[in-house]
């Protein structure tokens, strides 16, 4: 069974910065657990079959003027159904009046209450994007996340490969490092991986023989990146005469990361090769490739070859670092 991750709802309020108008126990304590944000017009109207309870709701500019024109005991009543299925929160947006069943009822019923000056749909949008993302499945692997010119580079190898040099590099080059040495990877959608670092090894790089360097402090906040979207792994294995490797880039070889697969290219490692400079054009190129553009392709019509005659897949061997 997968883990499901929480987020406690202090780190929402100060996110979003909404005015607390009721809370039954302190903020830190009502945990969040669904993506999804619910506009409950239907339970209003007495219909509650299928209602997620874990979900937070939002009360906009329609369920507003559809309470405001009930008498106030019809109000109560329709309030107390909502709050008696325990939401979490009930939002109240546009800067609306809060009427005096609905705190009446958030307190009696130990719902929190909250009120904000979005719009409703900008408040749901926000709210749901930020959802996806503190509570997308992840998880953690080896390698190191770096951004090059707007790109998400994953460089995963064995250890001592040199990927955390390279990143050194890239970044004295202008490029930002995201992590190294751990990378948490997030699916925040069907199509979408963001990477970041934990926590308590954020912005730090072990370099063997000069030990851990603070990237933020030793070349200041424009080298660091909180996160990144994963657009392309990079694997670096040593060089290896007898082993084959792509000189066209006509393989399409990709690696499926939490099922959603990612362009995998490999770079062989050896004493001479300037990397930095191999991933800056890795990363430019596949950003052309994304954009409809195969240098590969076009030279080979060019030369009047057939590409999809050309192109042979390689199996690609999966060690269990490259395991996700």
């Amino acid at each position: 069974m997968a883990k499901q991750f929480t987020i406690a709802m202090d780190r929402i309020i100060k996110e979003f910065g909404w005015t607390v108008r009721h809370l039954p126990r302190p903020a830190e304590e009502i945990i969040i657990t669904s993506k999804e944000v619910n506009r409950p017009g239907l339970v209003l109207n007495g219909y509650t079959l299928y209602f997620d309870s874990d979900r937070i709701q939002m009360l906009g500019k329609m369920e507003h003027a559809f309470l405001e024109k009930m008498i106030p005991d019809e109000r109560e009543e329709r309030l107390r159904q909502l709050c008696q299925l325990h939401p979490p929160a009930i939002v109240l947006t546009r800067g609306l009046d809060i009427f005096p069943e609905l705190q009446r009822q958030c307190e009696q019923n130990g719902v929190a209450l909250f009120s904000c000056t979005e719009s409703t749909s900008d408040c749901m949008a926000a709210v749901i994007a930020y959802l996806n993302v503190q509570l997308a499945p992840r998880i953690t692997r080896h390698g190191v996340l770096v951004e090059v010119y707007g790109e998400g580079i994953l460089l995963v190898g064995d250890s001592g490969i040199g990927k955390s040099e390279c990143a050194i590099e890239l970044v004295k080059r202008g490029h930002r490092l995201i992590a190294d040495d751990a990378v948490e990877i997030r699916r925040v959608s069907a199509k979408s991986l963001v990477g970041s670092a934990p926590d308590n090894i954020r912005y730090y790089v072990e370099l063997r023989g000069v030990g851990i360097v603070n990237v933020r402090r030793l070349f200041g906040m424009g080298a660091v990146k909180m996160t990144e979207k994963i657009d392309l792994v990079v694997e670096m294995e040593p060089w290896n005469p007898e082993t084959v490797y792509d000189r066209m880039g006509l393989e399409n070889e990709t690696v499926d990361i939490m099922g959603i697969h990612v362009p995998k290219i490999t770079i062989p490692v050896k004493p001479g090769r300037n990397l930095a400079m191999i991933l800056e054009v890795a990363a430019m190129n596949n950003r052309q490739k994304k954009m409809g553009y195969n240098a590969a392709q076009e030279l080979m019509q060019n030369l009047g070859m057939d590409a999809a005659a050309e192109e042979q897949p390689r199996p690609t061997p999966h060690p269990e670092w490259m395991v996700f």
